[in-house]
């Protein structure tokens, strides 16, 4: 199983579609994480961008994010990757979290990317 998290200097960052890099961690059947690998995202705007089949081409099924707009969701989820949006922290604590059943999706969509504070 594969888990990515969009990141920033070690930590989940706030926003999917303008992060400095996806953390792609490969977990064990008991979802030990195994293997970390960092993929940089092309320039731009996430949901515009070629990121998505790229995450998926690589066998990504789950994706721990902070907030991402709704076009972003939709084509995460279109691509059979399951977004769990409300994360932050340290990545492998959030990875941990996760295994642990204690992350839920927040269901919180950055509707207008102006008002979502990382741009």
């Amino acid at each position: 199983m594969k888990i990515a998290l969009p990141s920033r200097d070690g930590m989940v960052d706030g926003h999917f579609g303008h992060c400095e890099a996806f953390t792609i961690f490969t977990l064990d059947e008991s979802k030990n994480i195994i293997d970390e690998e960092k993929l940089t995202p092309p320039p731009g705007c996430g949901c515009k961008s070629n990121i998505v089949p790229t995450l998926a081409e690589k066998g990504v099924s789950v994706l721990l994010a902070g907030n991402m707009g709704q076009g972003a969701v939709n084509l995460l989820q279109n691509s059979g990757i399951q977004v769990i949006r409300g994360c932050g922290g340290e990545l492998k604590e959030a990875v941990t979290q996760w295994v642990a059943g204690n992350l839920t999706d927040s269901a919180t969509v950055c509707d207008d990317h102006e008002s979502c504070g990382n741009h």
